[in-house]
């Protein structure tokens, strides 16, 4: 992942819920979506993105999304929140 600290320094949301609600709520800038994680929720949280017109990356993996935000877990979905 090319910006790690960037995941670290700016101000995220970490996990499926909280990421589905900062998108529905319009806060959302930009959603980082791990490829290994269950596609019943990625599939869901990659159409609520292009519903609200949310740009989508994709991580190759949970753990490199989870070390990325700084936290010793895997995370399936983050999401940056605007200022």
């Amino acid at each position: 992942m090319s910006n790690d600290k960037g995941l670290r320094d700016a101000p995220v949301k970490i996990g499926t819920k909280q990421t589905m609600r900062m998108v529905e709520l319009g806060r959302a800038e930009e959603v980082y979506v791990a490829e290994n994680a269950d596609p019943r929720l990625t599939s869901k949280i990659v159409a609520l993105c292009n519903q609200h017109a949310v740009k989508v990356t994709y991580v190759d993996t949970m753990v490199n999304l989870g070390k990325a935000c700084g936290i010793e877990v895997g995370a399936a979905m983050v999401a940056i929140v605007k200022p």
